[in-house]
């Protein structure tokens, strides 16, 4: 009765009651409710409504459906949230969100099969998990960026969570191992740190000064957009003076001009994985499983030619002695 709030039983009882089953990891199976819940940390991202759309065609080929929980950007309601889902008794959860706590997680995967979509800062037990190669995608925009005849190059992140800071470290890893020490700079993650960053930037290339940044990797396609944008404003063409890469290459990436040269996340792939991890655990599967899809790169109209190199100047293989590395502009 407790189980199945029925009355008849103590406020008192129910709850211990309701404690001993989550202590147990004890989930009723008999009955389902046929649903998914899935939980983003926001909806006004079109990187979660792509990887929404993954999950309900999934879902839809396992003949369930989907409830979707909107986080807001707020991690104390993302908890609320994922509370409530699970009040709903779906069937399992895919958290298309890293800004959970570990012992929300925990706690959500002892009531119902719980994956992660996106990169943790450490595994937490009791869950699957789906994330996109990040350092390798971030190596993919610098090698088409170095092979397009740039060699100055920024890097605009506008959050420190566990995916951008990879990408921040894959843009820095590759540039120097390309030999580019001195020769790169790193934009944000603060946030109005990082907007005058970009409009420094893109003042020094209207002064023509032969130091600034030719090219732009941005963490995320909203980030690059903002670039876009304040080029636009700036009167400084896109890609004859800058060229711009994003990530995620997302609906976004195709509604601005120039088209966005973007890493591509397989975002509906990673959300028909997390449906395929549910199918597994309900079909008796208990360990954890991982799963990191690779990314890649589609060059638009974004990216054009660096400026020519100079005579003596020092190509991406062979770094000077005592070069420095990428400076960092927080």
């Amino acid at each position: 009765m407790a189980l199945n709030d029925r009355p008849g039983v103590s406020a008192t009882t129910r709850e211990r009651v309701h404690a001993a089953a989550r202590r147990l990891g004890y989930r009723r199976r008999a009955r389902g409710t046929g649903l998914l819940g899935v939980l983003p940390t926001d909806l006004g991202n079109p990187y979660h409504t792509d990887v929404i759309a993954g999950i309900e065609a999934e879902a839809e080929s396992l003949g369930l459906g989907v409830v979707i929980a909107h986080g807001r950007r707020d991690g104390a309601h993302l908890e609320r949230q994922l509370q409530r889902l699970l009040e709903l008794d779906v069937d399992g959860i895919v958290a298309v969100t890293t800004w959970l706590t570990p012992d929300a997680l925990e706690q959500a995967a002892r009531r119902a099969p719980t994956v992660v979509i996106g990169r943790m800062q450490d595994a937490v037990e009791g869950t699957d998990a789906v994330s996109n190669h990040d350092q390798a995608g971030a190596a993919l925009a610098v090698r088409h960026l170095v092979e397009r005849g740039h060699r100055r190059l920024a890097h605009v992140t506008l959050s420190t969570r566990p995916g951008p800071a990879l990408r921040r470290t894959g843009f820095l890893a590759e540039t120097d191992r390309l030999g580019l020490g001195g020769r790169c700079e790193v934009i944000g993650p603060d946030r109005a740190a990082a907007e005058e960053g970009i409009d420094m930037l893109l003042r020094a290339l209207r002064r023509g000064d032969p130091d600034a940044p030719t090219a732009v990797f941005a963490a995320n396609d909203i980030a690059a957009v903002r670039v876009l944008h304040r080029a636009a404003d700036l009167q400084v063409a896109v890609p004859e003076q800058l060229s711009v890469v994003g990530y995620d290459s997302s609906a976004v990436a195709l509604t601005v001009r120039p088209h966005l040269t973007s890493v591509n996340q397989p975002r509906q792939e990673m959300g028909r994985i997390a449906a395929q991890m549910l199918r597994e655990r309900f079909a008796g599967r208990a360990h954890d499983a991982r799963s990191i899809v690779d990314p890649q790169l589609i060059v638009r109209a974004s990216t054009g030619p660096g400026p020519a190199l100079s005579p003596g100047a020092q190509g991406p293989g062979a770094q000077a002695p005592g070069s420095q590395m990428c400076a960092v502009h927080r």
